[in-house]
């Protein structure tokens, strides 16, 4: 069992920057690939950004690629998504993941999910 639980949401203007955190407690953290998800209202849920168990494999959304960054640190068991340039578009409840494989851009690779934190951006 992973429990994950995301940190870092709030109100930002748009151009503005926050930064999320999943910290994870339970089985251990290194063996997995996590992820940063994303949902709207009315919206399913889409990929953002997904990070492989060593750190060194990182993968992106088009809509993100160039403003965020997702990084992790094995030994404080929490993974980051560092948001910059943030855009009235980006406002959602976003949720990181726990992914037993490589890392995915599929919601369906992912075995465990934090509670969500909500991030909104004012225009």
């Amino acid at each position: 069992q992973v429990r994950l639980v995301e940190s870092g949401g709030g109100l930002v203007q748009a151009g503005g920057s926050l930064r999320l955190s999943c910290a994870a407690s339970g089985r251990i953290f290194g063996n997995y690939a996590m992820g940063w998800f994303r949902q709207a209202p009315g919206k399913e849920r889409e990929f953002v950004a997904a990070i492989n168990w060593t750190g060194r494999s990182t993968y992106y959304a088009d809509s993100v690629k160039g403003r965020f960054t997702i990084s992790r640190d094995n030994a404080k068991n929490t993974v980051y998504l560092q948001m910059n340039s943030l855009k009235a578009e980006d406002t959602a409840v976003y949720y990181c993941g726990a992914d037993p494989g490589r890392g995915s851009a599929y919601a369906s690779a992912y075995e465990y999910w934090g509670q969500g934190t909500q991030v909104t951006v004012s225009s």
